[in-house]
């Protein structure tokens, strides 16, 4: 295994604008860095429960993948445009509940965007599974790439803090941004 191409794949598939990272960015903007760090954890949590569904599926998985595809699909695209239209008609002149960001929904996040199941279902297989045959090989594989998704959405979360003042002098243009940035990578999945 080239650990090189291992650790580029990864890092590039996690730090990448998705749905994850952009409902990271807006829960900063909208709520701070804590509201953001618990929904980040629930993210992290989800993301390694489905590389681990993955590394022990993964053959049952790829005989069915036509129609798990599929599903996920239509499911993950319907819930980011969802959330892509929660954050455009957000009301930046009243508080919100802090109950949009939870560690709860960082967990479903990551079962229902296809960016994160499409990446949980070839970083193991294709990295870990070829070369190694233990279920420690395969538990530290998930730990690894479970530590660089952490510090993937860590990151967009002091990205987040950083430019807070920013975001927030500009919140419309801001939430209109993240809607539509989250709706293009919605419909990207059918293209």
């Amino acid at each position: 295994m080239s650990l090189t191409s291992f650790l580029i794949y990864c890092i590039i598939a996690t730090i990448t604008p998705g749905p994850t990272n952009i409902v990271i960015l807006s829960t900063v903007h909208r709520f701070g860095s804590k509201k953001a760090m618990e929904y980040t954890y629930g993210a992290t949590l989800g993301l390694g429960l489905l590389l681990m569904i993955s590394a022990t599926l993964n053959t049952w998985l790829i005989a069915y993948l036509p129609k798990i595809m599929v599903v996920m699909q239509i499911i993950g695209t319907l819930y980011m445009l969802y959330l892509a239209y929660l954050i455009y008609r957000m009301d930046v002149s009243k508080a919100v509940s802090n109950q949009a960001a939870s560690f709860w929904s960082g967990i479903m996040m990551q079962f229902l965007n296809p960016k994160v199941v499409l990446y949980s279902l070839t970083v193991i297989p294709a990295f870990i599974l070829p070369h190694y045959s233990s279920s420690s090989a395969r538990i530290c594989g998930i730990a690894v790439v479970t530590l660089i998704g952490f510090l993937a959405f860590l990151t967009w979360v002091l990205f987040g803090a950083m430019f807070k003042t920013f975001l927030l002098k500009h919140k419309r243009i801001v939430n209109i941004c993240m809607a539509l940035s989250l709706a293009y990578a919605a419909i990207m999945i059918w293209l």
